[in-house]
């Protein structure tokens, strides 16, 4: 962006100050000085203009503030830009003031497609004033004032030509010597050499003049002159060129006719000159015929010059307006590559939205798969369950029925087997036989008993599988018939 411009004052040199250091770069980095609020946008009127080559839109007018709270921290605060402002990653709210400190990132916009960063991203720093200097980016009021200070020298150049002497040799002189530059051909240097060699005296007051006021001006229309064709170079090929091409082909064909009336008007000069030399006194009438010739000459020179000035301030006004219908026309692009951006944008967003149901869609049939199946699972576990409490049921039933001794209905504890085959508690059959010694079911009398290990060992293990209280039930009988048998 060019040199920073004159900002090192006598207090700053050898100091440390504030700034946003562009990343990945040693230049363009933004000055936060003391005091001041700094405003960043591409308008004309904030303190650093900021203009995309990318993407002219990525930047707003106004897009940010920063300034010192009463406490004297750096503060940032986004002014409603359409891209945002991040810090640290994280976008700011619109309107909101927030603090920042040294090593905080700072990006303005997005990055555009296909790109990791945006195109302008700060790293809050303090450095060394002599270390950031080289590096800052000139104010947008120092980019305005030269450009104006160019335009107005440019101006001055071309009113000098209507000055109130353009009448005399010493101002025609000038205005030709002015002229001549823009073209780029350098003056015969044997004319101005054998101008200054020659004693002031024989020399005639007009021409001796020349030489000074061609020294002292003719630097100054050359920037104007070619300022204006480079402009129209530089311009038509955004618009219809066809009346600037004429303009600047009168304007060139009259530079070269000044060019060879300013050649033939140096050549008389001499050619007066070394007649005043020869002769000194003698054939004046020759000496004045040659500055007749010399006067027409400047009057040549002076009426092209009025046209030149003429044409070229019409092909000024031709490309002011060529200027203003190229920026509307870079506007309406900018604006028409944003539209597209954003159609891109939102196409990309309802194309992921559409994956997003589809995906949405797969997971719910996933999804009631695998309730189909769990509740499948369920009711087979709870076949299951009805099967093996049947089982249960059926075992309780056998037990009832078929393991219960018909003395105590109790399971059997220490079953005994009659020589009549019917099965009793060893402890209720030795009770029974103390009043009867016939078996209680079929009354045949009782002859021999045997132990049983195969039922007791059967009851045992279909009761581990019952219920708690059945088993404490069990063992305190088990207890009690010990205890009444050793009493």
């Amino acid at each position: 962006m060019g040199e920073p411009g004159s900002l090192v004052t006598g207090d700053r040199a050898g100091g440390r100050s504030w700034c946003l250091r562009r990343v990945g770069m040693d230049a363009e980095w933004l000055l936060l000085e003391d005091g001041n609020e700094v405003t960043i946008g591409r308008g004309f009127g904030v303190t650093y203009q900021l203009v995309s080559k990318i993407c002219p839109l990525m930047i707003s007018r106004n897009h940010c503030v920063l300034k010192q709270n009463v406490e004297g921290q750096w503060t940032i605060m986004d002014n409603k830009s359409l891209n945002g402002v991040w810090l640290n990653r994280q976008r700011l709210e619109p309107l909101n003031v927030y603090s920042i400190h040294k090593g905080d990132h700072i990006q303005l916009g997005v990055p555009l497609e296909n790109k990791e960063n945006a195109e302008y991203e700060y790293e809050v720093t303090e450095e060394e004033w002599d270390r950031m200097y080289p590096c800052l980016a000139p104010k947008n009021d120092q980019m305005t004032g030269k450009n104006k200070g160019l335009r107005t020298k440019r101006k001055f150049s071309l009113d000098e030509l209507e000055g109130p002497g353009a009448e005399g040799p010493s101002n025609l002189k000038s205005k030709i010597s002015k002229v001549s530059c823009e073209s780029g051909q350098p003056v015969k240097s044997h004319g101005k050499g054998e101008v200054a060699s020659q004693p002031s005296e024989y020399l005639d007051p007009k021409l001796t003049s020349l030489e000074p006021s061609e020294k002292a001006t003719e630097v100054h229309v050359y920037p104007g002159s070619t300022k204006v064709i480079e402009l129209h170079h530089k311009k038509q090929k955004a618009s219809n060129p066809s009346a600037s091409h004429s303009s600047l082909a009168l304007f060139r064909v009259t530079m070269s006719r000044i060019l060879k009336l300013k050649t033939q008007m140096q050549e008389k000069q001499v050619a007066v000159l070394n007649v005043k030399k020869q002769t000194q006194k003698g054939n004046s009438k020759k000496i004045v015929k040659m500055e007749q010739e010399l006067q027409d000459l400047q009057s040549q020179l002076c009426a092209e010059q009025a046209q030149q000035q003429a044409r070229v301030e019409q092909l000024e006004k031709t490309f002011q307006e060529e200027e203003q219908h190229l920026q509307d026309l870079e506007k309406e692009q900018g604006e028409e590559d944003l539209k597209q951006q954003l159609a891109q944008a939102l196409q990309e967003h309802r194309a992921l939205m559409e994956e997003l149901n589809r995906s949405k869609k797969d997971f719910e049939a996933i999804i009631q798969a695998k309730n189909k199946e769990l509740e499948q699972t369920k009711e087979e576990k709870e076949k299951v369950q009805a099967q093996k409490e049947e089982v249960l049921s059926h075992v309780n039933d056998v037990l009832e029925n078929e393991l219960q001794c018909i003395i105590c209905s109790e399971y059997f504890i220490e079953a005994v087997t009659l020589n009549c085959a019917h099965s009793f508690c060893s402890y209720c059959i030795s009770e029974w036989m103390k009043r009867k010694v016939e078996c209680p079911i079929c009354r045949k009398d009782i002859k021999s008993q045997t132990h049983s290990l195969v039922l007791d060992n059967c009851i045992n293990k279909m009761v581990d599988n019952l219920s708690s209280e059945v088993k404490e039930r069990r063992i305190v009988l088990i207890r009690e018939r010990k205890a009444k048998r050793l009493s």
